[in-house]
Protein backbone atom coordinates (compact mmCIF):
# COMPACT_ATOMS: atom_id res chain seq x y z
CA UNK A 1 0.00 0.00 0.00
CA UNK A 2 1.59 3.21 -1.02
CA UNK A 3 1.71 6.54 1.56
CA UNK A 4 -0.25 9.27 0.47
CA UNK A 5 2.19 12.74 0.82
CA UNK A 6 0.68 16.02 1.31
CA UNK A 7 2.52 19.57 0.14
CA UNK A 8 3.68 21.02 3.47
CA UNK A 9 1.44 24.75 2.49
CA UNK A 10 -1.45 22.73 2.56
CA UNK A 11 -1.38 21.90 5.96
CA UNK A 12 -4.11 24.11 7.98
CA UNK A 13 -5.05 26.06 5.35
CA UNK A 14 -8.26 26.78 6.52
CA UNK A 15 -7.49 28.00 9.92
CA UNK A 16 -8.68 31.90 11.09
CA UNK A 17 -5.49 33.44 11.36
CA UNK A 18 -4.65 34.52 14.91
CA UNK A 19 -5.85 38.23 16.61
CA UNK A 20 -2.84 38.21 18.83
CA UNK A 21 -1.19 40.49 17.24
CA UNK A 22 -3.86 43.38 16.33
CA UNK A 23 -3.81 46.62 18.34
CA UNK A 24 -5.67 48.42 19.94
CA UNK A 25 -7.70 51.60 19.18
CA UNK A 26 -5.98 54.69 20.16
CA UNK A 27 -7.59 56.67 22.89
CA UNK A 28 -8.76 60.33 22.34
CA UNK A 29 -10.24 63.09 24.10
CA UNK A 30 -12.74 65.03 22.76
CA UNK A 31 -14.79 68.51 23.58
CA UNK A 32 -17.62 69.87 22.74
CA UNK A 33 -17.56 73.28 21.11
CA UNK A 34 -18.75 75.98 23.92
CA UNK A 35 -20.94 78.39 22.51
CA UNK A 36 -21.44 82.01 24.54
CA UNK A 37 -21.27 85.54 23.89
CA UNK A 38 -18.05 86.98 23.06
CA UNK A 39 -16.45 90.34 22.51
CA UNK A 40 -13.20 90.82 20.35
CA UNK A 41 -10.52 92.35 22.17
CA UNK A 42 -6.68 94.47 20.94
CA UNK A 43 -4.50 94.67 23.46
CA UNK A 44 -1.99 97.90 23.79
CA UNK A 45 0.58 98.65 26.34
CA UNK A 46 -0.47 101.83 28.47
CA UNK A 47 1.11 104.30 30.96
CA UNK A 48 -0.83 106.28 33.74
CA UNK A 49 -0.95 109.49 34.08
CA UNK A 50 -2.44 111.91 36.71
CA UNK A 51 -5.27 114.28 36.08
CA UNK A 52 -3.43 117.39 37.42
CA UNK A 53 0.48 117.73 38.50
CA UNK A 54 1.17 120.72 39.49
CA UNK A 55 4.89 122.23 41.25
CA UNK A 56 3.96 124.04 44.10
CA UNK A 57 6.28 127.09 43.65
CA UNK A 58 7.00 129.99 46.01
CA UNK A 59 4.74 133.05 44.90
CA UNK A 60 6.65 135.32 47.11
CA UNK A 61 10.58 135.83 48.35
CA UNK A 62 11.63 135.24 51.68
CA UNK A 63 12.92 133.10 53.99
CA UNK A 64 11.36 129.66 54.23
CA UNK A 65 10.19 128.77 57.99
CA UNK A 66 10.78 125.76 60.15
CA UNK A 67 7.06 123.97 60.07
CA UNK A 68 5.94 121.98 57.06
CA UNK A 69 2.57 121.19 57.50
CA UNK A 70 2.49 117.66 55.75
CA UNK A 71 4.16 113.93 55.97
CA UNK A 72 6.24 113.45 52.17
CA UNK A 73 4.19 111.30 50.73
CA UNK A 74 0.72 112.27 51.84
CA UNK A 75 -2.53 112.92 50.94
CA UNK A 76 -2.93 116.64 51.29
CA UNK A 77 -6.44 118.55 50.10
CA UNK A 78 -7.14 121.20 48.57
CA UNK A 79 -6.14 124.69 49.83
CA UNK A 80 -4.39 123.22 52.65
CA UNK A 81 -1.51 125.11 54.13
CA UNK A 82 1.76 123.49 53.14
CA UNK A 83 4.42 125.13 54.67
CA UNK A 84 4.72 129.57 55.58
CA UNK A 85 7.02 132.18 54.03
CA UNK A 86 8.23 135.04 57.11
CA UNK A 87 5.36 137.24 56.68
CA UNK A 88 7.02 140.34 58.17
CA UNK A 89 7.80 142.20 55.82
CA UNK A 90 4.77 141.70 53.43
CA UNK A 91 3.02 142.19 56.99
CA UNK A 92 4.81 145.79 56.96
CA UNK A 93 3.86 146.99 53.06
CA UNK A 94 0.09 145.69 54.00
CA UNK A 95 -0.17 147.46 57.13
CA UNK A 96 1.46 150.96 55.65
CA UNK A 97 -0.99 150.32 52.33
CA UNK A 98 -4.36 149.97 54.59
CA UNK A 99 -3.09 153.34 56.94
CA UNK A 100 -2.32 155.54 53.08
CA UNK A 101 -5.81 153.83 52.21
CA UNK A 102 -7.74 155.29 55.08
CA UNK A 103 -5.27 158.87 54.64
CA UNK A 104 -6.83 159.09 51.34
CA UNK A 105 -9.98 158.31 51.75
CA UNK A 106 -10.29 160.76 54.43
CA UNK A 107 -9.07 163.29 51.99
CA UNK A 108 -11.57 162.53 49.54
CA UNK A 109 -14.14 162.80 52.11
CA UNK A 110 -13.18 166.02 53.29
CA UNK A 111 -12.82 166.92 49.24
CA UNK A 112 -16.72 165.86 48.54
CA UNK A 113 -17.92 167.60 50.90
CA UNK A 114 -15.94 170.71 49.91
CA UNK A 115 -17.68 170.36 46.18
CA UNK A 116 -21.04 169.92 47.41
CA UNK A 117 -20.88 173.68 49.11
CA UNK A 118 -19.28 175.27 46.38
CA UNK A 119 -21.65 173.24 43.91
CA UNK A 120 -24.63 175.19 45.81
CA UNK A 121 -22.83 178.51 45.72
CA UNK A 122 -22.34 178.13 41.73
CA UNK A 123 -26.04 177.22 41.29
CA UNK A 124 -26.76 180.97 43.06
CA UNK A 125 -24.12 182.61 40.96
CA UNK A 126 -22.04 183.36 44.14
CA UNK A 127 -18.80 181.64 43.03
CA UNK A 128 -16.79 181.66 39.29
CA UNK A 129 -16.48 179.09 36.77
CA UNK A 130 -13.31 178.88 37.66
CA UNK A 131 -13.34 178.11 41.39
CA UNK A 132 -16.08 175.63 40.20
CA UNK A 133 -13.58 173.55 37.59
CA UNK A 134 -10.78 173.61 40.75
CA UNK A 135 -13.19 172.04 43.23
CA UNK A 136 -14.51 169.68 40.59
CA UNK A 137 -11.07 168.26 39.58
CA UNK A 138 -9.55 168.20 43.01
CA UNK A 139 -12.07 165.95 43.66
CA UNK A 140 -11.61 163.72 40.50
CA UNK A 141 -7.97 163.24 41.59
CA UNK A 142 -8.84 162.48 45.15
CA UNK A 143 -11.07 159.66 43.93
CA UNK A 144 -8.47 158.19 41.43
CA UNK A 145 -5.80 158.59 44.42
CA UNK A 146 -7.93 156.36 46.48
CA UNK A 147 -8.62 154.12 44.51
CA UNK A 148 -4.98 153.35 44.04
CA UNK A 149 -4.21 153.42 47.30
CA UNK A 150 -7.57 150.80 47.54
CA UNK A 151 -5.60 148.82 44.96
CA UNK A 152 -2.11 149.01 46.90
CA UNK A 153 -3.48 147.37 49.86
CA UNK A 154 -5.18 144.65 47.46
CA UNK A 155 -2.09 143.25 46.36
CA UNK A 156 -0.17 143.75 49.44
CA UNK A 157 -2.47 141.35 51.05
CA UNK A 158 -2.75 139.33 48.52
CA UNK A 159 1.46 139.26 48.92
CA UNK A 160 0.85 138.49 52.59
CA UNK A 161 -1.83 135.25 51.90
CA UNK A 162 0.86 134.02 49.55
CA UNK A 163 3.73 133.70 52.08
CA UNK A 164 0.73 131.03 53.45
CA UNK A 165 1.85 127.79 50.69
CA UNK A 166 -1.60 126.22 49.94
CA UNK A 167 -2.25 122.98 47.78
CA UNK A 168 -4.23 124.23 44.96
CA UNK A 169 -5.77 120.45 44.73
CA UNK A 170 -6.54 117.65 46.47
CA UNK A 171 -3.93 114.72 45.82
CA UNK A 172 -0.74 113.15 47.30
CA UNK A 173 2.51 115.11 47.54
CA UNK A 174 5.71 114.55 46.73
CA UNK A 175 9.04 115.38 49.10
CA UNK A 176 9.73 118.90 50.00
CA UNK A 177 12.71 120.27 47.75
CA UNK A 178 13.70 123.12 49.75
CA UNK A 179 14.89 122.78 53.28
CA UNK A 180 13.72 125.46 55.71
CA UNK A 181 15.77 128.40 56.16
CA UNK A 182 16.37 128.99 52.96
CA UNK A 183 15.73 131.82 50.51
CA UNK A 184 13.10 131.38 48.01
CA UNK A 185 12.82 133.37 45.00
CA UNK A 186 9.03 134.23 43.72
CA UNK A 187 7.62 132.56 40.69
CA UNK A 188 11.11 130.58 40.62
CA UNK A 189 11.84 128.06 43.08
CA UNK A 190 9.87 124.60 43.36
CA UNK A 191 8.97 123.92 46.71
CA UNK A 192 7.44 120.21 45.91
CA UNK A 193 4.71 118.79 43.72
CA UNK A 194 0.57 117.56 44.30
CA UNK A 195 -0.61 115.27 42.03
CA UNK A 196 -4.03 113.90 41.97
CA UNK A 197 -5.43 110.41 42.36
CA UNK A 198 -9.13 109.67 41.41
CA UNK A 199 -9.71 109.62 38.57
CA UNK A 200 -6.33 108.73 37.04
CA UNK A 201 -5.76 108.56 32.79
CA UNK A 202 -4.12 106.29 31.60
CA UNK A 203 -2.62 106.70 27.54
CA UNK A 204 -2.24 103.79 24.78
CA UNK A 205 -0.90 104.23 21.10
CA UNK A 206 -3.20 101.95 18.97
CA UNK A 207 -2.56 100.80 15.19
CA UNK A 208 -4.31 102.33 12.25
CA UNK A 209 -6.69 99.15 11.98
CA UNK A 210 -8.05 99.45 15.66
CA UNK A 211 -8.40 103.49 15.03
CA UNK A 212 -10.45 103.35 12.00
CA UNK A 213 -12.80 100.76 13.88
CA UNK A 214 -13.07 103.87 17.11
CA UNK A 215 -13.28 106.34 15.12
CA UNK A 216 -16.20 104.67 13.04
CA UNK A 217 -18.14 104.01 16.43
CA UNK A 218 -17.18 107.87 17.46
CA UNK A 219 -18.88 109.50 14.22
CA UNK A 220 -21.76 106.80 15.02
CA UNK A 221 -22.48 108.00 18.33
CA UNK A 222 -24.43 110.93 19.56
CA UNK A 223 -23.06 111.37 22.67
CA UNK A 224 -19.51 111.79 21.49
CA UNK A 225 -16.70 110.30 23.31
CA UNK A 226 -19.42 109.86 26.11
CA UNK A 227 -21.01 106.92 24.01
CA UNK A 228 -17.76 104.79 22.90
CA UNK A 229 -17.52 101.41 24.75
CA UNK A 230 -15.78 100.73 27.83
CA UNK A 231 -11.88 99.74 27.63
CA UNK A 232 -10.12 97.63 30.54
CA UNK A 233 -6.88 98.26 32.00
CA UNK A 234 -4.67 95.71 33.81
CA UNK A 235 -1.04 96.94 35.68
CA UNK A 236 2.13 94.81 36.69
CA UNK A 237 0.83 91.88 39.01
CA UNK A 238 -2.32 91.91 37.97
CA UNK A 239 -3.87 89.12 35.90
CA UNK A 240 -7.27 89.77 35.08
CA UNK A 241 -8.96 93.32 33.96
CA UNK A 242 -10.08 95.22 37.23
CA UNK A 243 -9.75 98.49 35.92
CA UNK A 244 -12.77 99.33 34.03
CA UNK A 245 -12.53 102.93 32.34
CA UNK A 246 -13.75 104.89 29.37
CA UNK A 247 -12.15 106.90 26.28
CA UNK A 248 -11.84 110.53 27.08
CA UNK A 249 -9.14 111.57 24.41
CA UNK A 250 -8.36 110.48 20.38
CA UNK A 251 -5.54 112.92 19.28
CA UNK A 252 -6.01 114.89 15.85
CA UNK A 253 -3.17 113.00 14.11
CA UNK A 254 -1.42 109.98 13.48
CA UNK A 255 2.27 109.83 14.44
CA UNK A 256 4.61 109.90 11.24
CA UNK A 257 7.14 107.65 12.73
CA UNK A 258 5.01 104.36 14.48
CA UNK A 259 1.81 104.79 12.27
CA UNK A 260 -0.34 104.56 15.45
CA UNK A 261 -2.76 107.32 16.98
CA UNK A 262 -2.82 108.74 20.34
CA UNK A 263 -5.51 107.48 22.87
CA UNK A 264 -6.64 108.01 26.49
CA UNK A 265 -9.06 106.49 29.20
CA UNK A 266 -10.18 107.57 32.22
CA UNK A 267 -10.31 105.01 34.83
CA UNK A 268 -11.84 105.31 38.63
CA UNK A 269 -8.80 105.00 41.90
CA UNK A 270 -10.72 105.49 44.28
CA UNK A 271 -8.37 103.16 46.46
CA UNK A 272 -5.51 104.87 44.99
CA UNK A 273 -4.09 101.33 44.13
CA UNK A 274 -3.16 103.06 40.30
CA UNK A 275 -0.13 105.74 40.56
CA UNK A 276 0.98 108.01 38.04
CA UNK A 277 3.77 106.28 35.54
CA UNK A 278 2.83 102.52 35.71
CA UNK A 279 3.02 100.84 32.94
CA UNK A 280 0.30 98.31 32.10
CA UNK A 281 -2.50 96.85 29.36
CA UNK A 282 -4.99 98.35 27.93
CA UNK A 283 -8.10 96.25 26.26
CA UNK A 284 -10.05 97.81 23.69
CA UNK A 285 -12.98 96.14 22.61
CA UNK A 286 -13.61 96.07 18.25
CA UNK A 287 -16.93 95.45 17.98
CA UNK A 288 -20.29 94.37 19.74
CA UNK A 289 -20.90 90.52 21.73
CA UNK A 290 -21.58 88.00 19.15
CA UNK A 291 -21.97 84.07 19.34
CA UNK A 292 -19.46 82.25 18.95
CA UNK A 293 -18.15 78.82 19.30
CA UNK A 294 -15.24 78.57 21.00
CA UNK A 295 -12.43 75.10 21.78
CA UNK A 296 -9.09 74.72 23.27
CA UNK A 297 -6.55 76.96 21.46
CA UNK A 298 -4.23 73.55 21.76
CA UNK A 299 -7.35 71.54 19.48
CA UNK A 300 -5.97 73.87 16.27
CA UNK A 301 -3.56 72.40 13.97
CA UNK A 302 -2.18 73.65 10.78
CA UNK A 303 -1.84 71.27 7.59
CA UNK A 304 -0.19 73.20 4.53
CA UNK A 305 -0.69 76.40 5.77
CA UNK A 306 -4.19 75.67 6.40
CA UNK A 307 -5.92 75.64 10.24
CA UNK A 308 -7.94 72.73 10.76
CA UNK A 309 -9.19 70.58 13.61
CA UNK A 310 -9.97 66.91 14.04
CA UNK A 311 -12.98 65.89 14.55
CA UNK A 312 -14.88 62.29 16.09
CA UNK A 313 -17.72 61.31 13.59
CA UNK A 314 -20.60 59.71 14.98
CA UNK A 315 -19.06 55.85 14.11
CA UNK A 316 -16.30 56.82 15.82
CA UNK A 317 -13.23 58.01 12.98
CA UNK A 318 -11.77 60.99 12.83
CA UNK A 319 -12.39 63.38 10.58
CA UNK A 320 -9.97 66.32 9.47
CA UNK A 321 -12.04 69.69 9.04
CA UNK A 322 -10.68 72.60 7.42
CA UNK A 323 -11.61 75.87 9.81
CA UNK A 324 -11.50 79.58 9.82
CA UNK A 325 -10.44 81.20 13.58
CA UNK A 326 -11.23 84.34 14.98
CA UNK A 327 -9.69 86.03 18.51
CA UNK A 328 -8.81 84.31 21.95
CA UNK A 329 -10.98 84.41 24.84
CA UNK A 330 -9.71 83.41 28.36
CA UNK A 331 -7.18 80.84 26.55
CA UNK A 332 -10.32 79.35 24.38
CA UNK A 333 -10.16 79.88 20.39
CA UNK A 334 -13.05 81.41 18.66
CA UNK A 335 -13.76 79.36 15.25
CA UNK A 336 -15.86 81.73 13.05
CA UNK A 337 -16.28 78.50 10.68
CA UNK A 338 -16.18 75.21 10.40
CA UNK A 339 -17.75 73.87 13.12
CA UNK A 340 -21.33 73.56 14.80
CA UNK A 341 -23.05 72.25 18.12
CA UNK A 342 -22.41 69.39 18.92
CA UNK A 343 -19.46 68.27 17.46
CA UNK A 344 -16.54 66.53 18.85
CA UNK A 345 -13.15 68.16 18.46
CA UNK A 346 -10.18 65.91 19.43
CA UNK A 347 -7.75 68.06 22.03
CA UNK A 348 -5.42 65.82 22.70
CA UNK A 349 -2.98 63.16 20.72
CA UNK A 350 -2.94 65.44 17.61
CA UNK A 351 -0.05 64.20 16.41
CA UNK A 352 -0.81 60.23 16.64
CA UNK A 353 -4.09 60.69 14.55
CA UNK A 354 -4.92 59.87 11.04
CA UNK A 355 -8.21 60.94 8.49
CA UNK A 356 -10.41 57.62 8.77
CA UNK A 357 -8.98 56.01 12.16
CA UNK A 358 -11.39 54.49 14.16
CA UNK A 359 -10.90 55.76 18.02
CA UNK A 360 -12.09 55.28 21.17
CA UNK A 361 -13.09 58.62 22.57
CA UNK A 362 -13.16 59.94 26.37
CA UNK A 363 -15.32 62.65 26.01
CA UNK A 364 -14.34 66.15 27.97
CA UNK A 365 -17.13 68.60 28.34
Amino acid sequence: MLATTLPLGAVGCNEAPSQAGAFPKLKVVAFQPIARSVTDYNTFTSRTAAVKTVQIRARVTGYLLDHFNFQEGDRVKEKQVLCEIDPRPYKAVYDQAVANAAQTKAHLERLGRDYERERALFAKGAVSQEDYDKYAGDLKEAQATNNSASAAVAAAKLNLDFTKVRSPVTGKISRRMVDPGNLVKADDTILTNVVTEDPIWAYFDVDDQTFMRVNKRLKEATGGLASLPDVEMRVTGETAWPHQGKINFVDNQVDAGTGTMRMRGVFPNKDGKLVPGLFGRVRVPLGEPHEAFLVPDRAVDTDQGQKVLYLVSRDNKVEKRPVELAGLHDGLREISRGIKRGDRVIVEELQRVRPGMDVEVAQKK
